[in-house]
C-alpha cells in the first residue's frame, strides 16, 4: 500500500533515483543497486535486498515507497488474459484514506497483459477514466477522474511481469483507459522508462500508443525521440458517421487526422495503424468497408479490425464473424494490409473500462 509521505520509486529516471539517494548519504552506485532490484529481479521488499547495508535498508523503508497503487481486483481468463483493477490514491491522500477492496472511488484503471505464442503484451492505462466518452466504451462512462503520473503508468507494466507465469513483458500499447495524447507529458517520460536499459528495457517499436486523434498532438509526438508506433483509433470511414460515436470528432475531420498521420510517416518513416471497432449494424457494412479502404490508401497504413466487446447498459451490438471477414475482404482486394485483432479475455470483461464500471456499479 503507497504511503504519500514517501518518495515513490518509478517516478524516477535513474539520474533523478542517483541524485536522491546521493542527498541522503548513500553512495550513487546505490541507485544501481535498487534499479536491478526492482526492474532486474522484481523484488520491492528492501528487506531482500541483500547488497544494501542494513542503514541504508533501514533508510529506504522510511522514505521510499515502490508500489503507489493498491491491488483491487486481479482476474484470469481461460486463454491466459489476466486483468488488473488498480487504485491509486488521492494527491495527499493519509493512509486511512487509501484505496481499499469493495469501494469505488473513480480513481481506479486497468491493465490487462494479453499473451500470445510469442508476445506478452501489456496493455496500460494513462487516466483515471477517460474525458473522450465513445459512445460504445465503458471507459468513459463515469468521465475522468485525473491523469496517472509517468511512475504510475510504468507501474502497471511491472505489476503485469511479476504475474505468475508471465514472465518478461514483450510489448507495451496505451490502448487501456484514457487519451494518451491528453496526458502527453506523462505517457512520454514512463516510455522513457519503459524503454530504457536501466529500466524495463523493451524496445521502442513495439510500444504503441493508440489516440482517438489530435492532430496538433500527433504533430508533437512526430519530435519524440524514440521510435514507438502510432495507432490512430479511426473506427468510422467518414465524419458524419464518426462523430456518432466519438464526441471529440467534433474538434477534428478526418482529413485533418489524415493529414497530421501523412506528416507523422513524413517524419518518422514509421506507418499509421488505423484502429476500427466493428460495431454491428453500425459500421460493418460492404459501403463502409468500400470508404475505409479509399481513406486507408491516402497514407501508408495497416488496418486492425477490432470485434466489439458488448458493454451491458451501451446499445451495440458484436459483429457475426461472417461480417468481419468479408469486411476484412473488401479491405484486402481494395489493396489494404487488414487483420482481424484476436478478442481476448471476454469472460473477465477485458475490454477497456469493463471491469472498473462494473466495480462502481456495484460500490453505488
Amino acid at each position: 500500500m503507497s504511503d504519500p509521505a514517501k518518495a515513490a520509486f518509478f517516478e524516477f529516471d535513474a539520474a533523478g533515483l542517483e541524485g536522491w539517494c546521493g542527498a541522503r548519504g548513500m553512495p550513487r552506485f546505490a541507485a544501481k543497486q535498487l534499479l536491478e532490484w526492482v526492474y532486474g529481479k522484481g523484488i520491492v521488499d528492501v528487506d531482500r535486498m541483500t547488497n544494501l547495508s542494513k542503514a541504508h535498508r533501514d533508510l529506504l523503508a522510511h522514505e521510499m515507497g515502490f508500489l503507489q497503487g493498491t491491488e483491487l481486483r486481479n482476474l484470469e481468463a481461460t486463454d491466459g488474459t489476466r486483468k488488473l483493477l488498480l487504485g491509486w490514491p488521492a494527491p495527499g491522500a493519509a493512509a486511512t484514506s487509501l484505496p481499499v477492496l469493495g469501494v469505488a472511488t473513480g480513481r481506479e484503471t486497468e491493465c490487462v497483459m494479453i499473451p500470445s505464442e510469442e508476445r506478452r503484451t501489456a496493455c496500460v492505462s494513462s487516466q483515471m477514466g477517460c474525458p473522450v466518452g465513445c459512445r460504445f466504451c465503458a471507459s468513459g462512462l463515469e468521465g475522468v477522474e485525473g491523469n496517472l503520473t509517468a511512475g504510475r503508468i510504468v507501474e502497471q507494466v511491472w505489476r503485469l511481469g511479476q504475474q505468475p507465469g508471465v514472465g518478461r513483458i514483450t510489448n507495451v500499447v496505451f490502448m487501456g483507459m484514457g487519451e494518451p495524447l491528453a496526458n502527453a507529458s506523462a505517457v512520454m517520460n514512463a516510455i522513457r522508462a519503459i524503454n530504457a536499459p536501466w529500466g524495463l528495457g523493451i524496445s521502442a517499436r513495439k510500444i504503441t500508443i493508440s489516440t482517438v486523434g489530435l492532430p496538433a498532438a500527433i504533430r508533437r509526438l512526430c519530435d519524440f525521440e524514440l521510435p514507438v508506433t502510432l495507432a490512430l483509433s479511426l473506427h468510422a470511414p467518414n465524419d458524419e458517421l464518426r462523430r456518432q460515436i466519438i464526441p471529440w470528432a467534433e474538434y477534428s475531420t478526418v482529413p485533418e487526422l489524415l493529414d497530421a498521420c501523412q506528416e507523422w510517416f513524413r517524419k518518422t518513416g514509421r506507418e499509421i495503424t488505423l484502429e476500427y471497432i466493428l460495431l454491428g449494424g453500425f459500421n460493418d457494412r460492404r459501403e463502409h468497408a468500400e470508404e475505409l479502404a479509399r481513406v486507408a490508401r491516402t497514407i501508408r497504413a495497416n488496418v486492425n479490425l477490432i470485434r466489439y466487446n458488448e458493454v451491458d447498459g451501451l446499445p451495440f451490438a458484436r459483429p457475426g464473424d461472417e461480417d468481419v471477414l468479408e469486411f476484412q475482404g473488401i479491405l484486402r482486394r481494395a489493396g489494404v494490409n487488414t487483420h482481424i485483432r484476436a478478442s481476448r479475455g471476454r469472460d473477465i470483461k477485458a475490454a477497456c473500462g469493463q471491469l472498473r464500471h462494473e466495480s462502481m456499479k456495484s460500490a453505488g
